[in-house]
């Protein structure tokens, strides 16, 4: 899923409703959302989409929305460091890259 959307969708997936993470993803991806996302508290749901080699991924907690929570950094990685949008969309090796918070820097 690309961060650019921010619209917050909520489909049942294997009979819970859940926050949708992520449409379309193949099986690694799901595996790389699956255990970022259970790090972070969050019990998540994957189902295999129709006709297609793809998975639909959710999570149970209703207020998730992986735009804002990427974006305010609000997710860990293993090792305790904040997730960049790098990170999540698995451009980047890195877990986390040095850049500082507009809001903190005092230059």
């Amino acid at each position: 899923m690309t961060l650019n959307k921010g619209k917050h969708n909520v489909e049942e997936i294997d009979g819970t409703r859940c926050s949708v993470v992520e449409k379309g993803a193949s099986a690694d991806r799901v595996e790389f959302l699956k255990k970022l996302l259970e790090l972070n508290g969050y019990t998540v749901k994957s189902v295999a989409e129709p006709d297609t080699l793809t998975f639909k991924v959710g999570v149970t907690d209703m207020i998730f929305n992986p735009v804002v929570d990427v974006y305010e950094r609000r997710l860990k990685s293993s090792s305790g460091k904040r997730v960049t949008p790098a990170y999540w969309l698995q451009e980047s090796d890195k877990e986390t890259e040095a850049e500082v918070n507009y809001w903190t820097f005092k230059g």
